[in-house]
């Protein structure tokens, strides 16, 4: 299982602030985010622009998800 949490653009496109979701061996952070823009179409452009946290640190799309783990999507923003 990993805990998905959405922040911002992602939460608005998404429709909701986070999910837990089962997790198949060897799925990676790409699988995820793949998985999630099937389900929300809409939504895949907002996805593909986030920043990925995995655990509270960068991850890249080949990381490996463990089971457990949490998974925090966060769209390009800007502020000052």
């Amino acid at each position: 299982m990993v805990e998905l949490r959405y922040f911002a653009a992602a939460r608005a496109a998404l429709g909701r602030s986070g999910e837990s979701l089962p997790l198949d061996d060897g799925v990676t952070v790409a699988d995820v985010v793949g998985r999630l823009s099937a389900g929300s179409p809409e939504a895949a452009p907002v996805l593909a622009r986030c920043s990925v946290l995995l655990d509270g640190r960068r991850a890249a799309p080949s990381d490996v998800v463990p089971d457990g783990a949490t998974l925090d999507l966060l769209p390009p923003f800007a502020g000052g």
